[in-house]
């Protein structure tokens, strides 16, 4: 007989509990298994009034945004709405049935207010960290770094060439990414170098055409990951230039030395860590041994000479082209003695202009007129 399920919800009382409901091998129980956040009202005790209301529980911001997290949920207004409706996440969030689900404004209120001056989310990865450390997962004798390319919420329309004046005192420019901008403008940590396009919508992101394709507004994440297990150390956030991705890699094993007392033995990296700057910073001052293949530029595709047909002398501090002149750094006795060194921590060997205007090879030379050479490490030298 076809059975019929009975429209009326007129139940009064109920014995329901939410632990019985949560499948034992559900991802937030393994997580929840792990997570210790007893500390965290500790860590944001000064920035909290001791008079007035009661505030949203910061326990309960984190394990909602961790959720957020896990199962890719952006929206702060969705992540509400799904808390509220899946008893998962409110046996994650240690919220009963009856309990209400924060407005979604708490959460950009606190996440760019008082978690972002109190670094709670860096205090919190760090917590993690450690637990894999007590876990015995972080062996501290091989670190891995890379960046990955991640796409900035910012559309190609909405930039302008770096060479165009912009006017930030605009009102309709006026929103927390410009202003963060400004800030760090301010503080001269963007602006060593500007990009080719500057988005009017986040400035701080850089034009990149790195993944291949066309050109976007991106950001770089790198990490610094543990060898053994594959545990992330430590996480940087970067506009997606080269530059910046190399030295955020030495910000981060700072970091790492600095807080948890690990030095790596060895850190692998590929070519855009091969620098002659970071290969003599990792060998000369932190004693690691770089598994990173060197970037090379000797060979070349077109029918000029390459670098490497340069033979250098360290006895005569300079360079012999192949026709058999020499390229140095200073051609006449200063009364003032010159280091030659540049800004870029780099010296330039020059010839002299009487024996390249007469050189049969002129047309065919790399060098064109000059070679630079890294201070930093004892590299082979690339043409410019």
């Amino acid at each position: 007989m076809m059975g019929q399920q009975a429209g009326a919800q007129d139940q009064l009382f109920y014995s329901f509990g939410l632990e019985t409901h949560i499948p034992s091998d559900h991802i937030l129980r393994s997580i929840d298994r792990f997570l210790h956040l007893g500390a965290l009202r500790q860590h944001l005790s000064s920035f909290y009034s001791h008079t007035g209301r009661p505030s949203i529980d910061p326990e309960l911001m984190i394990r909602m945004l961790i959720i957020g997290y896990c199962f890719g949920i952006r929206s702060e207004r969705r992540l509400c709405q799904e808390v509220h409706l899946n008893l998962a996440y409110r046996w994650f969030c240690r919220l009963n049935l009856d309990d209400a689900v924060p407005e979604h404004s708490t959460f950009s209120k606190n996440r760019h207010g008082r978690f972002r001056a109190s670094a709670t989310f860096r205090w919190l990865f760090d917590e993690v960290v450690r637990s894999c450390m007590a876990a015995g997962l972080v062996k501290g004798e091989g670190f891995a770094v890379d960046a990955s390319v991640v796409a900035a919420d910012a559309s190609r329309q909405r930039g302008v060439p770096s060479s165009q004046a912009v006017d930030w005192k605009d009102p309709r420019l006026s929103t927390r990414a410009v202003r963060e901008y400004l800030e760090a403008l301010d503080a001269e940590s963007l602006a060593q170098a500007l990009p080719k396009n500057i988005s009017l919508t986040d400035p701080q992101s850089r034009w990149t055409a790195a993944p291949g394709g066309p050109a976007f507004y991106a950001y770089s994440t790198n990490y610094l990951v543990d060898a053994e297990h594959g545990v992330i150390l430590d996480v940087q956030a970067t506009p997606a230039h080269r530059t910046a991705e190399v030295e955020s890699a030495k910000t981060m094993m700072d970091r790492v030395e600095e807080r948890f007392q690990i030095t790596p033995v060895r850190l692998i990296g590929d070519t855009a860590y091969g620098t002659a700057a970071m290969l003599a910073w990792m060998v000369d001052h932190k004693g690691i041994e770089p598994h990173v293949p060197v970037w090379e530029r000797w060979q070349r595709n077109d029918d000029t000479l390459p670098s490497s047909e340069f033979r250098w002398s360290e006895q005569a501090d300079e360079y012999r082209c192949p026709q058999g002149h020499p390229l140095r750094r200073e051609w006449r006795a200063f009364k003032n003695p010159r280091t030659h060194i540049t800004k870029a921590d780099t010296i330039i060997y020059r010839s002299s202009q009487s024996d390249c205007a007469t050189c049969p090879l002129k047309e065919r030379c790399c060098a064109k007129h000059r070679l630079v050479r890294s201070c930093a490490a004892s590299m082979r030298p690339r043409a410019t």
